[in-house]
């Protein structure tokens, strides 16, 4: 069975990582290609530590409203994601761009460009990412259940990207490549209206 990869979501109404995320995104994975000239590991550790960055954002309410808040000055924030990278042993590297962030007052894409660190490297890599909307953050049985049946649809070495939108009530949204699987019960409502409507 092929290995599925997990990356965490941007924002709970993520963008397609374009423009300014993708270009911090370009620079970190140009790094990690300089470090790998003294140190093979360095891209795994990187794409590990901005992974582990961007799960500690989903799974904490705190430090997404941390990341987001525009009234933060640099120095508090400085002081606060510091404190909380080191805490949770991310490396320098990473450590470093989140300081860049706060430097350019774009903390608040840092989730946005974990998402597009993910997609470069999953396409450096060949693999095929897979963007999954989900009305809550899923489990890891939900993205082993997920892997497994685009496995089972003809996709391989699928890298997921989560976000995690309440506007789509339950289910989910699945999008690789040009497909589009739309499962959400906002969807279904959206189908059941529209139903009712050319019958009456």
């Amino acid at each position: 069975m092929a290995a599925v990869e997990t990356v965490a979501s941007a924002a709970p109404k993520a963008p397609n990582p374009t423009g300014v995320a993708a270009r911090y995104a370009l620079a970190l994975l140009g790094l990690a290609d300089d470090r790998r000239a003294t140190d093979p590991g360095a891209l795994d550790r990187i794409a590990a530590d901005l992974e582990k960055l961007a799960d500690l954002w989903r799974g904490d309410s705190t430090f997404r409203a941390f990341v987001a808040d525009p009234r933060l000055g640099v120095a508090a924030q400085r002081a606060g994601g510091f404190a909380l990278l080191e805490k949770a042993g991310i490396g320098p590297e990473v450590h470093n761009l989140v300081g860049v962030l706060i430097a350019n007052r774009r903390l608040s894409q840092l989730p946005q460009v974990a998402a597009a660190f993910g997609a470069e490297l999953a396409a450096r890599r060949g693999q095929q990412v897979a963007d999954v909307i989900s009305a809550h953050p899923l489990s890891a049985t939900q993205r082993t259940q997920i892997a497994a049946r685009l496995t089972e649809a003809g996709y391989s070495g699928v890298k997921l990207t989560e976000q995690v939108d309440p506007a789509i009530l339950g289910g989910l949204i699945v999008r690789i490549g040009s497909r589009l699987y739309d499962n959400s019960i906002k969807s279904k409502l959206q189908r059941l209206q529209y139903a009712m409507k050319g019958a009456a």
